[in-house]
């Protein structure tokens, strides 16, 4: 009888949560085996994350050039190539997927690529093959959404799954969407010379972001004849026609950016207690069966891929008996990367439920934003009353993403708005605003 393989831990899929768990397993010690059922790197690195900020990466060069213009450094017609920006954007993805396949070998982990099962004794079986492990994560990501809508069939649309995969331009591009992901896809685009409208039955943009950033998106938007239709009714598709109460709405390309949903098949043959649409489960990432963990877009709170790498770390450390601090929401960066990008972690004004004092900085009194040309957006900090403690900061501007950095390792170290305030910031630069938005917090603001 031929022996059955035994691993200390099974991670299926191999997506920003499950590769990174797997690879922190590997260095800790463990006999790891990792399930794919289709290309490693998950919807992040395929069809999300990761190509959508290289076409942003494009767009972003066009606008550059463009100001180039504005100051002086007169550039002849702008001719965009978008076949060779999408064949760019393919070799970057591929050597990121070659780096993550190299990691995998490199430290010993035994890799499956194919559909898993999951037996309630935990066993796994991969293309025929069956082995056992002690513990399993289910790191198995999300798909796009899209709605029900009446006469969809008659409709032909793409969704970031299979967008990502276009070889020409699009002359008009309809987005169905307000979110993250619809408000970066316009972002992409429109600077490309694509006509994009935004369709977005909700009353406003991006609204689980700061909502003192969404005014400054929305004028760039309209600025990049990027045309927005917010506040309607869905009323059903007819082809090429999107009926809605506010009229009738033609499309060439049609994009749905209204969310995702979990990948919960395992859970459900595993009879898996649910939390709504969601797997249950408790502050550890532990599932309703014993050894068996759910991490990323499978669980709740936010659905990002840093979000799912740090939930996987922190499951192996559990596992390995590793005493860690919880990971706590609220010290998870929001980032949308437009332009300028919003860059948040913690609390927004409006969920703040103790004495607290807020400033916000106008980005347009900084000498480097100024240079650089770069004069929409803000620095705001939340700190309490009392002792000042940081209960969440939001940063617009370009550059914004990497700046947070520096108020959030302060948070996470333990330091109050007073540090910030008397840090010495090198000048000049966008982050010394940090200090000077916490400088604001005691009214010495010196660019106030």
């Amino acid at each position: 009888m031929k022996k059955v393989k035994q691993f200390d831990i099974a991670i299926i899929g191999a997506g920003p949560g499950g590769y990174v768990a797997a690879i922190h397993a590997a260095k800790s010690g463990m006999k790891v085996a990792l399930i794919e059922r289709d290309k490693v790197g998950g919807a992040c690195y395929n069809v999300g994350c990761i190509p959508s900020k290289i076409m942003l990466e494009h767009s972003k060069l066009v606008q550059e050039i463009q100001r180039g213009n504005d100051w002086g450094i007169e550039t002849p017609a702008l001719n965009v190539n978008f076949p060779r920006l999408m064949q760019r954007k393919n070799a970057v993805i591929q050597e990121l997927l070659e780096n993550i396949e190299h990691f995998i070998v490199s430290n010993h982990i035994t890799f499956y690529r194919g559909e898993a099962t999951v037996a309630a004794d935990l066993t796994v079986t991969v293309n025929q093959e069956t082995f056992l492990a002690k513990d399993i994560i289910l790191a198995t990501g999300s798909k796009p959404f899209v709605p029900p809508f009446k006469g969809l069939e008659s409709a032909t649309y793409y969704t970031t799954d299979t967008f990502f995969d276009i070889e020409e331009l699009p002359q008009q591009l309809t987005i169905i969407g307000g979110g993250v992901i619809a408000v970066e896809m316009a972002f992409s685009l429109a600077p490309l010379g694509t006509k994009v409208r935004m369709l977005n039955h909700s009353e406003d943009i991006l609204q689980t972001e700061e909502p003192d950033a969404r005014p400054i998106i929305r004028e760039k938007m309209k600025k990049l004849g990027i045309e927005l239709i917010t506040d309607f009714q869905f009323e059903h598709f007819n082809g090429k026609e999107i009926h809605t109460s506010k009229g009738i709405y033609t499309y060439e390309h049609l994009l749905f950016a209204t969310g995702r949903r979990p990948n919960t098949e395992i859970a459900q043959q595993l009879g898996l207690d649910f939390d709504g649409r969601l797997i249950a489960v408790n502050k550890h990432y532990e599932t309703s069966q014993p050894h068996i963990y759910a991490i990323g877009d499978l669980v709740g709170g936010y659905q990002l891929a840093h979000a799912a790498s740090a939930e996987g770390i922190y499951v192996v450390d559990h596992i390995l008996g590793v005493k860690r601090t919880l990971i706590d929401q609220a010290l998870i960066p929001r980032c949308v990367y437009t332009h300028p990008e919003i860059a948040t972690f913690g609390l927004l004004e409006d969920q703040v439920e103790q004495a607290y004092t807020v400033t916000k900085l106008p980005i347009n009194t900084n000498s480097k934003a100024l240079m650089e040309g770069n004069e929409e957006g803000f620095v705001k900090l939340i700190a309490t009353k009392e002792d000042g403690h940081i209960l969440g900061a939001c940063v617009v501007a370009d550059g914004a993403t990497e700046m947070l950095n520096a108020i959030l390792a302060t948070k996470n170290a333990g330091g109050t708005v007073k540090v910030l305030a008397d840090m010495i910031f090198p000048h000049p630069t966008v982050s010394e605003h940090i200090g000077d938005a916490a400088k604001a917090v005691f009214g010495k603001a010196i660019h106030q």
